[in-house]
C-alpha cells in the first residue's frame, strides 16, 4: 500500500504442547533458522529468536499485510510439521495451542532483544509459567488460569 508507514513490534512466546522440554540444543538453531525463514517468507523481520527447551520467543518487526493470529498459524503449524519430518523426536511435535503477543515501542526494542537472548539466565530463577504469568500481568492481559499453558499431568 503506497503511503502506509508502521513500526510493529511484536514479542511472540509459545510453549511445547504439555511444556514438554524436548527442543535439543543439537537442533533448536537449525529449528530457529527455519523459523526465520518463515517469517521472512511473510515480509517480516524477525529481530531476535531463542528459547528454551519447552518455549520460544521472538520478536517481529511486522508488516501490517497480516494478522498475527496468521502468522503464528504460520509459524507454529509449519514448524511442528517440519520437525515432525526431520524426525527431531520420537512420537509427535506439537506446539501448545495459543500463544503471547506483546507489543513494544522502538525505544523498548534493544531491552526486549537482550531478554530474548539471554532467556537461560531467567530461566535459572524463574520457570517458563511464571515468566508468562508476569508478561500477563505486567501487559495487564486479562486471562482466564485454565487456559494458561498446561503441563502433562
Amino acid at each position: 500500500m503506497a503511503n502506509t508507514y508502521t513500526q510493529i513490534h511484536i514479542q511472540f512466546v509459545f510453549a511445547v504442547k504439555f511444556r514438554d522440554a524436548i527442543i535439543h540444543s543439537s537442533w533448536k538453531d537449525e529449528l530457529y533458522r527455519y523459523m526465520t525463514g518463515i517469517v521472512q517468507n511473510n515480509k517480516h523481520k524477525l529481530i531476535a529468536i531463542n528459547g528454551m527447551s519447552d518455549h520460544i520467543h521472538i520478536l517481529i518487526g511486522m508488516r501490517p499485510t497480516q494478522s498475527i493470529s496468521d502468522l503464528m498459524q504460520d509459524i507454529k503449524g509449519s514448524s511442528s510439521k517440519w520437525i515432525n519430518q526431520k524426525g527431531f523426536i520420537k512420537g509427535k511435535f506439537e506446539w501448545q495451542e495459543g500463544y503471547g503477543a506483546f507489543s513494544y515501542g522502538k525505544s523498548q526494542v534493544k531491552d526486549v532483544i537482550a531478554y530474548i537472548e539471554n532467556q537461560e539466565q531467567h530461566h535459572s530463577k524463574k520457570t517458563f509459567r511464571d515468566e508468562y504469568m508476569d508478561f500477563l500481568k505486567k501487559f495487564d492481559v486479562e486471562y482466564d488460569e485454565q487456559y494458561i499453558f498446561k503441563e502433562m499431568i
